[in-house]
């Protein structure tokens, strides 16, 4: 009787005998991810075909990686970030319908319990940064205007730094805010120009990116959670597109789509008018929300 039908292991045969041994799995789902992932693998091995002190090298930076974990920090998920898995992830959870905005990334820094503020209220707490107004309108996607959205929005400070991430520094809820659209749809707020900034690069993913000559950068962007009743919950940024890191994200979150203008406006009127000291920045992008199932206009 040859090895194969015995069920020995073999280089030849070792994907068929590994899932063979899952057979009696419990759960059909995790036997199926599982027999996907093991042949996967073992085609990566057989075609790079590592030496031992390789596949070492390999086990110690998923060892260092998880030890490096904790409620602040997940190396895991930057990891999945830089290697594009986690933009697939959502891009496969989140088909949306023609015309409907697309999602992107959530991101480390969201915070649950931001302050609901008046429409058109500025974020900016600290008056640091060149000033910024963003406005435009919630619409379906037969463009009607959707009333009663809730708008959360977070961004990064003039320095590439959320609030969270200098305690002492930045006010509480520094650049954070959750608006609602009245009849039209319409939403406005003040805030400040975002800068780019590196990705946590100081651990086994940021060693890596160094290996790979990959720079860490995120372009400047604005997070935005998008809901309302009916509606498909969208998590998304709006992008700079002059942004010098808008083609290398780090974590590939940028999609053409979610490029936002960002003009410079020089008006001594309309900057008194958002009680802004001088010129500043003007952003406008409409979001288009996705019904769910069954929902109807």
């Amino acid at each position: 009787m040859e090895a194969h039908e015995r069920g020995f292991f073999t280089e030849e045969n070792s994907v068929e005998v590994v899932t063979d041994r899952n057979r009696n799995a419990k759960d059909e789902r995790l036997k199926q991810v599982m027999e996907v992932i093991t042949r996967k693998l073992h085609e990566a091995v057989k075609e790079i075909e590592p030496t031992q002190e390789e596949w070492f090298q390999a086990v110690m930076f998923l060892t260092k990686t998880g030890h490096l974990c904790n409620e602040w920090r997940q190396e895991f998920i930057l990891l999945s970030d830089v290697l594009g898995v986690s933009m697939l992830v959502d891009a496969i959870n989140n088909r949306k319908p023609s015309g409907a905005s697309e999602s992107t990334v959530l991101g480390p820094f969201h915070v649950a319990d931001a302050p609901e503020l008046p429409m058109g209220s500025n974020i900016c707490l600290d008056q640091k940064g060149e000033d910024m107004v963003i406005h435009g309108r919630i619409l379906d996607t037969e463009g009607k205007p959707v009333a009663n959205a809730v708008l959360d929005v977070w961004q990064a400070n003039d320095e590439g730094f959320y609030d969270v991430q200098q305690k002492g520094i930045q006010p509480d809820f520094n650049l954070r805010g959750v608006f609602r659209t009245g009849p039209d749809g319409g939403y406005w707020f003040r805030a400040v120009k975002p800068k780019y900034y590196p990705i946590p690069d100081d651990g086994t993913v940021g060693k890596m990116l160094t290996a790979l000559g990959r720079h860490p950068y995120r372009p400047a962007h604005l997070h935005f959670i998008l809901k309302a009743d009916g509606f498909e919950t969208l998590t998304t940024h709006i992008f700079d597109p002059d942004d010098p890191y808008i083609n290398s994200d780090a974590v590939f979150g940028v999609k053409e789509s979610l490029l936002a203008e960002f003009d410079k406006v020089d008006d001594a009127k309309r900057a008194a008018e958002l009680e802004f000291a001088g010129p500043f920045w003007e952003v406008e992008y409409d979001f288009v929300l996705a019904r769910t199932k069954g929902a109807r206009g």
